[in-house]
């Protein structure tokens, strides 16, 4: 193989984009591990008394995850997610006004290999969500597990996130007040598993637990396509029925994440590695579905307000496809 190499005079700008990048993505990939070490090490050296507090507070402030985390707007506005943000570049674009008063539930599609646009327009302010939605705060829904990790779950928490659990989800949509957005990449782990540039199936005919829960708390549903969030990485063929495929479902069921073996760019040359492609993502966030509270909906009520949430997320794929660059002849598959 080949091997493309960085030219040795990229400006300082596009450096520390690659540098905030590549924080994200050991953020994402290893810093659990690197937490969860270093709290045992800490637990089994002379500094044992303060592993011993922070366990104590861990186990005190357990269910924050599901009662809407615990952000701080220091880390959501800092400059390193702006670079972060120019990498790609990554554009968030609304198309109608949110009323401030509602809770909102936002279906974000297609989840990518690490969703990153979700975590760019909803765990940052780099795209200015609190600017185009005043009054509104996005909450990012992530697997449980990694809000037991010590010292990780208050990072993540610090961007926004929050526990993926039903009581979680129930508790923003419950608040009287309005003002919460649960921002739930529907496709989840096993839609990760085909992302790959091109790639327009989404995991969606069967996830409709965000629909009842949205009935339940008459929460208004969102509609959200990010444009190029599969063209970031290649990945390795795993078509269904593979031995490889059968093993990353076996393992996604055991552990609740997907292992896609993906491929991207290095850090001084172009040809492999675990950062993305620098491809823009343009984020579309769709015009809200009116959800009448329904405290026990049947299964036609949640067949019928998911057809409707189909038609609006083909909509509004449809009318912006072009802004990307997409062929007429492209559409969404919903498997």
């Amino acid at each position: 193989m080949k091997i493309h190499l960085a030219p040795l005079n990229v400006p300082l700008r596009r450096r520390l984009q690659t540098a905030a990048v590549l924080q994200w993505i050991f953020s994402f990939l290893g810093l659990a591990q690197c937490c969860l070490a270093a709290f045992i090490l800490l637990s089994l050296s002379t500094w044992w008394m303060l592993a011993l507090l922070y366990a104590t507070w861990l186990w005190l402030d357990s269910d924050t995850p599901n009662r809407g985390g615990r952000r701080c707007e220091w880390i959501r506005r800092s400059i390193v997610w702006e670079y972060f943000r120019d990498y790609f570049p990554i554009k968030l674009v609304k198309t109608v006004d949110l009323e401030a008063d509602k809770n909102y539930v936002f279906g974000f599609h297609p989840h990518g290999v690490l969703a990153t646009g979700a975590f760019g327009n909803f765990c940052t302010e780099s795209t200015g969500f609190s600017a185009l939605f005043p009054g509104l705060k996005s909450h990012l829904l992530m697997l449980p597990f990694w809000f037991r990790v010590p010292i990780f779950r208050d990072y993540i928490m610090s961007g926004g996130l929050v526990s993926s659990s039903k009581s979680s989800l129930s508790y923003l949509l419950s608040r009287p007040e309005g003002g919460n957005v649960a921002v739930i990449a529907v496709g989840a782990a096993p839609e990760a598993l085909d992302a790959r540039p091109g790639a327009l199936t989404l995991q969606l005919r069967k996830r409709k637990g965000f629909i009842k829960l949205a009935l339940r708390h008459g929460a208004q549903l969102v509609p959200v396509f990010s444009f190029g969030e599969n063209e970031l990485f290649d990945q390795v063929q795993n078509p269904t029925g593979s031995p490889l495929r059968t093993l990353q479902d076996r393992l996604q069921s055991i552990m609740g994440i997907s292992m896609p073996l993906f491929n991207g760019r290095g850090i001084f040359q172009y040809s492999f590695g675990l950062l993305p492609h620098r491809k823009a993502i343009l984020t579309v966030v769709g015009t809200p579905i009116q959800v009448a509270a329904t405290p026990n909906p049947t299964s036609e009520d949640i067949d019928a307000l998911h057809e409707v949430y189909l038609e609006h997320l083909s909509e509004l794929f449809e009318r912006h496809k072009h802004e990307y660059g997409l062929q007429e002849h492209q559409h969404l598959n919903f498997i």
